[in-house]
Parts: C-alpha cells; sequence; structure tokens
C-alpha cells in the first residue's frame, strides 16, 4: 500500500491524479465511472466524492492511502 500525502479536503478525481494513477481529470473521471474504484473496499462511482485520511483507495490492483502529516 502506497501512502499519498494530502493538506487539505481532496476530491477522489483529484487524489487519482495526485497518486499518479490518472494522468488527467478526464482520465480520473473514466476510471471511476467504469467501476475500477473502490474507496475503503467499496466500489465508487462519484469522482466528487470528498475523501478523508485513512481512506484507502484501490484502482488497477494497487491501494493508495490517504495521509497527512499531523498539523
Amino acid at each position: 500500500m502506497d501512502d499519498v500525502t494530502v493538506t487539505g479536503p481532496l476530491s477522489l478525481g483529484a487524489f487519482l491524479k495526485l497518486a499518479g494513477v490518472a494522468q488527467t481529470g478526464g482520465h480520473a473521471k473514466v476510471l471511476v465511472q467504469s467501476g475500477e474504484v473502490a474507496v475503503n473496499g467499496e466500489p465508487e462511482t462519484r469522482r466528487g466524492r470528498l475523501l478523508e485520511v485513512g481512506d484507502v483507495v484501490a484502482v488497477q490492483g494497487r491501494e493508495y492511502r490517504v495521509w497527512s502529516f499531523p498539523a
């Protein structure tokens, strides 16, 4: 599992770009709408879903954890 550091609230689409899974917002949209993305083990089709620290995003056989440095 890879940790991806965020600095505030982040949508699923933006997270996929930050993690390097999607090259563009359009690519993130295709991944999410095609059912290839799961959040915390549940399929997710809303790329605007806001992620929280600790959420685990699975896509293309890899898992990414939303992480943040302590304030």
